[in-house]
């Protein structure tokens, strides 16, 4: 176990939290999404998701986070929720999911959490508001 791994088990970040930042599962950018948003939360840190959508379904999801290492975290674990789920299915995801998800996370870390599903919502209001006006 490195350095970094003890410091963020000490901090009380469960293991999937800790493999998620060391391996940045889902992070950067997407060539061609179906929609992109960015968003900067009350805490400062910003994330931008990165959305594939076809027939309905989530068929790939990235994100870019300028943040702590919650943020890395909550990225890594809403983007593993939602790919390969329909956007019915994966707008029902909440927070409480993705905490459960992750495991352990340190408490005022949570925020992390309520970032990535705000920026995973605004994201899908944008694609909805879209889809609209190409209809009409």
């Amino acid at each position: 176990m490195s350095a970094i791994e003890k410091l963020l088990k000490e901090q009380g970040y469960s293991n999937k939290g800790i493999n998620y930042y060391m391996n940045k599962r889902n992070y950067g950018e997407m060539k061609d999404p179906t929609i992109d948003y960015s968003y900067t939360g009350p805490c400062g840190d910003t994330m931008e998701i990165f959305i594939k959508i076809l027939d309905g379904k989530i068929i790939n999801a990235k994100y870019l986070t300028i943040g702590c290492v919650g943020s890395f975290i909550a990225g890594s674990a809403l983007t593993s929720l939602i790919k390969g789920k329909l956007l019915e299915e994966a707008e029902m995801i909440n927070e409480n999911d993705i905490k459960e998800y992750i495991g352990k996370m340190p408490h005022e870390k949570l925020d992390c959490i309520c970032l990535a599903k705000r920026t995973f919502n605004k994201a899908l209001k944008k694609y909805k508001c879209k889809s609209l006006k190409d209809y009409v």
